[in-house]
Formats: structure tokens, sequence, C-alpha cells
């Protein structure tokens, strides 16, 4: 399995070729060499060969330029995404190594990569080039550390337990040591996609691939670096900081993984090294035309990113990149919407027989906390609706507009208000305005809620939730049933506190939600209905 250390050459009986690693070149102009050098202090030997930088593929390759305390952890690192290491020779007094992985296949691919993009180890540049050995052949003793750290990450290969759901192959180091990240995003009130993650992590190394996947109702990803200080600053500079405002919260920790195998190159997951993978069957690639298409827009609209102290200000997202990031992520607004930081919406074609503002309330509700509803006094089909944020006032807009409520269909847009003003104290407004901003329903008030994950499109099944014991399946039907739908569909979750519950409609499932989430079963327990990605 690619990236797994094996196959380690140690004590090799002393030969005349022993040692034949390639020249210690002082610059890639160098023909012929030979000196003595120290290999981690251990040992003299004469090296006598010929690298040069366009020289011919081999799987053993030169490393030059190293910073002077760096370890073989780290240069072996360097190697773990292409494939596996086999041998390493650390020649610390020239600030040079040689790696030697297991096929001329991975060496070519490692070169490659690191043609484009210029490695970096503890933040110096380091140059790698074929060597014009073969085979790099060492003794145990002359080069004890390095064999013991290779023998070490191969020891710890047989307690390997790969990560479900993922393509990964598994290979442990010291945590603080690995270069790959395991990220969880809290509070995921915005999407957030694979080319925001490169985009941001991109800022502390080289990232060579991510992983996404949901585990335990939580958006995740796996990111590698080519570095394991790459990886340690990313870590130390970002945990717990938000991506926009007051949400999408990074909690990050380093991965036993040192090495991540990507099957396929599309929106879940990115091998930087390998742009030739598939797409994988009924996974979309991101269309790079798309992709350059949105970079150009600067009208687009703007995610506004934390201006709040501890937030990603000098990681800020362009609000161009970010906008077409969760536009392919079909959550928000398309080109040419302004958001700005609009908090109120305009709802118009209501049924003015029907609506209320609690109703109101309560459907918007599910897409973000709604602060005030004012259903006009001369115009009874139209509301203002003032959510807490404009991402939430967006959000809104996006999964509301053109569904159906109490028989017509909703137009909602972005109003020009900035609020929505309250009637002057002593005037009756006929009840037609109300303020919600201290309401103990809101969903999204507490940081980290689950909530900001189960953010969902209308659909026709519901998820409800707080179900009492005493409440049984055909209590639940007949409830629902007579808010005037039908119950297509109806199933308990194991510990019967929550349930997947199907109406024939999209539109009965709206009715069914405005008319029960919240509602009282007894036993102090008040029902919680969502609509779920899920079908029965």
């Amino acid at each position: 399995m690619d990236g797994i250390v094996t196959d380690v050459t140690v004590g090799v009986k002393r030969g005349s070729d022993e040692l034949l690693s390639g020249s210690v070149l002082s610059s890639p102009n160098s023909n012929m060499s030979s000196m003595v050098v120290t290999a981690n202090g251990n040992d003299s030997k004469k090296f006598k060969g010929e690298d040069k930088m366009d020289g011919a593929p081999s799987r053993v390759l030169h490393i030059r330029k190293l910073p002077g305390e760096v370890t073989e952890t780290e240069v072996i690192a360097l190697g773990l995404p292409f494939g596996k290491v086999t041998n390493i020779l650390m020649l610390k007094g020239k600030n040079q190594a040689f790696l030697e992985l297991a096929t001329e296949e991975a060496a070519v691919t490692m070169v490659n990569y690191y043609s484009a993009v210029t490695p970096h180890l503890r933040n110096q540049p380091i140059y790698i080039q074929y060597s014009n050995h073969k085979e790099l052949k060492t003794d145990n003793t002359l080069n004890q550390r390095a064999q013991a750290v290779l023998q070490a990450v191969t020891a710890v290969q047989t307690a390997n337990t790969p990560l479900s759901g993922t393509a990964v192959s598994e290979n442990a180091v010291t945590p603080a040591q690995s270069p790959v990240l395991r990220i969880i995003i809290d509070n995921m009130y915005y999407p957030v996609t694979l080319d925001v993650l490169h985009q941001i992590f991109t800022k502390f190394g080289a990232v060579l691939k991510i992983i996404t996947f949901t585990k335990n109702n939580q958006f995740q990803a796996l990111l590698q670096y080519g570095d394991p200080v790459n990886a340690q600053q990313a870590k130390l500079a970002l945990d717990g900081q938000n991506i926009y405002n007051a949400c999408c919260t990074l909690r990050i920790d380093f991965s036993k993984l040192v090495n991540l195998n990507v099957k396929y190159n599309n929106d879940k997951s990115r091998d930087y090294t390998r742009p030739d993978l598939p797409s994988g069957d009924g996974q979309p690639a991101l269309d790079p035309a798309i992709a350059a298409a949105f970079a150009k827009e600067t009208s687009l609209l703007g995610l506004p990113v934390a201006a709040v102290p501890g937030a990603l200000s000098p990681l800020a997202i362009p609000n161009a990149a970010a906008a077409a990031a969760a536009a392919a992520a079909g959550r928000v607004g398309m080109p040419g919407v302004s958001a700005g930081g609009n908090t109120v919406l305009l709802v118009s074609n209501l049924n003015e027989e029907m609506v209320t503002p609690q109703s109101l309330f309560t459907l918007f509700g599910v897409y973000g906390d709604v602060q005030r509803v004012k259903i006009l006094y001369n115009k009874k089909d139209s509301a203002l609706i003032q959510m807490a944020d404009g991402h939430q006032s967006q959000l809104a807009m996006n999964h509301l507009n053109g569904q159906k409520m109490y028989g017509k269909i909703i137009r909602v847009t972005l109003s020009k208000h900035q609020t929505v003003q309250l009637p002057r104290e002593g005037l009756d407004d006929q009840g037609l305005t109300k303020d919600f901003g201290n309401s103990p329903l809101h969903r999204f008030k507490k940081p980290g809620s689950k909530n900001f994950q189960n953010i969902f499109p209308p659909s026709a099944t519901l998820h409800l939730s707080n179900i009492p014991p005493s409440v049984a399946e055909e209590d639940l039907r007949t409830l629902f049933a007579n808010t005037g739908g039908t119950v297509k569909a109806f199933k308990f979750f194991q510990d019967h506190k929550m349930a997947l519950l199907q109406m024939a409609t999209v539109e009965e499932a709206i009715q069914a939600l405005i008319d029960l989430h919240n509602y009282n079963l007894g036993e102090n327990h008040h029902l919680r209905v969502s609509f779920s990605k899920s079908t029965i």
C-alpha cells in the first residue's frame, strides 16, 4: 500500500560497493566529487559519485540545502506522499540526505511534483534531484539513527486500523510529527468546500492531498502537507479560528496517518500530486472552467470574513473565491446577487388569510434566528423578516424562495431595509409586527449546536426529535395527519427519542413543520421538527 515505509535496508554486509550514495554536491553543476562526510556523527566514509540535476531517473534521490536541525522523520515525510520509502542516509555535516523509494515511478512523481512546487523544510527551500545510483546501500552502524526512525515507522504499521469510509493508507509516526492534519468544522453554518480548505491551508506550505468526509454528522477533512513542520504551523495558527464571520470553526489535530491514498480527484478528495486521477463514478469533478469563471467575478455575493478578534483576518478568503466555493456547494446565491450584510428579507405572495408572524418565524427559523417579523399593513400578502445576520437571510432566501406556504408559491428576496421597525409605543398594528429577539426557540443561538450541520432544503421527509417515551408511532402519525396531509411513512430511530416521518408532498411537510414544531407532547417535551435529507 502506498505510503507505508517498509523493506528497510539495514545491516548490509560491508563490501566494495557499500555506501554508494550519490556524491554530496555543493552545486548542481558539480560533476565529480570525492569527499569525507560524517553521517550522523557516527563514522566517516569516502563518497564517490556523480549526480546531475538532469540525470536519468533513479529511485534514489539526492536532497540538498537541508536546514541544520532537520530530522530524519521530516526527510522521510517528503517521500511518503509518493510511495514507500525504503532507505535514508542523512549527511548532517553537509546538510544533505539521500532518500530511496521503493520504485523509480514513485521517485519520478516526487521529482516532478517538487520541480513545480519548491519543497520547504522549516521554512527553508530545499533541492531534490536524482542520484546517479540505482540503490542506496548503508551500514547499520554508520547510519544508526536514520535506520531506527525507518524501523520505528515500519514497526507501528502492524497496529494500523484504516479510517473507515475513506481511502487512506495508514502509517503512524508520533502524532506531533505527522504531515497529516485531521480537521473538524464546528458551527458549520456555511458550506466549506475542499477548495476553501486548500486556499486557507496553502498559506502554511504545499498541500499535497485532501480527503473530505462526514463522520458522526460532522464535516471533517484529512489534509496532508509535504512537511510535518507545515502541519505544525498550520495547527498552531488555525486551530479554533473561524473561516467565516462567527461560524465554521476549525478544530485541528494531528492525524495518526502519515500518508493519504487518494483514489479520485473530485469535490470530495484531491491529490494535487496526481492530476491524472479519475473523478470516480458518480462524483462530479469540479470543473476548472467554472472555478476560473467564478474567480474572475468580483461582484459576487460576499461572504464577509470575520472581522472579530480571533477570526481569520490574515487568511481572509477573497469574496469572489468564497462565493464561488459556496455557490458550488449549492447553498448560497449565484453571481450578481449582492448580499453584503443584509439581514432583512421581503416575502411576497403570501396567503394573507392564513399567514401570521408566528408561522413565518417558525418556517424561516429553520434557516436562521428570526429577530422580527412585520406583515405589511397596506399589503398583507407581503412581510419583512429580519434574520440575525446576512448569512442566515441568504440561506433562508435560497431555500424558501419558490416554496408553497398555505397553498401559495412564496417569493423571497433581499429587502432594501436594514432593520424591521417596531410600531411606536401605544400604537396597535393588529399584531402584524412581532419581536422575536428574545425567543427561546432560536435554533442557532448556541455556538457549535448540531443544528448548524442539519440545514437542508424543504423536503417531504421530516426529522422529529425530543419525543417522550410514552408517545407511540400511531400518536405521531395521527398528529401529523391532522395538519391536513397524508403520512406516507414513519421510522423511529433506535432510541425512540427521534424519528423520520414522510408526508405526501413538500408542501404538506412545510405545513406540518409550521404547525407542529415546538408542539407540547406532554412530560415537558416539546417536539422539534426539521427538514431531513434522508428518505424512508
